[in-house]
């Protein structure tokens, strides 16, 4: 049970983390396929007695950016995401490094 909620907050991570990504011109479609991909993730799921909602809202509030954009990085590998995108993320997180 455990696995399967750090499996959603990662997705619900990583779309926040797309979000943060402002100058990527295709973002809004890379945010449909992932909220695709979560909403596939609740249905097969759904009977595991898991607050989806409650655990999306704890990822939104509680979560760093700095994790979201890297939740971001595996949530684009699973769905074969743009490396130009990839790339930009990962340009984006070497500020965390810098501090």
């Amino acid at each position: 049970m455990e696995e399967l909620i750090n499996q959603y907050r990662y997705l619900v991570g990583g779309y926040y983390g797309i979000c943060f990504m402002d100058d990527y011109p295709l973002k809004e479609y890379i945010l449909k396929e992932i909220e695709d991909t979560i909403k596939a993730f609740e249905e097969i799921h759904a009977e595991e007695g898991i607050c989806f909602l409650e655990e999306a809202k704890n990822v939104k509030d509680t979560v760093s950016e700095k994790v979201k954009l890297q939740d971001a990085l595996l949530v684009l590998n699973r769905i074969e995401g743009p490396m130009d995108l990839v790339f930009m993320i990962k340009e984006r997180l070497k500020k965390y490094s810098q501090k």
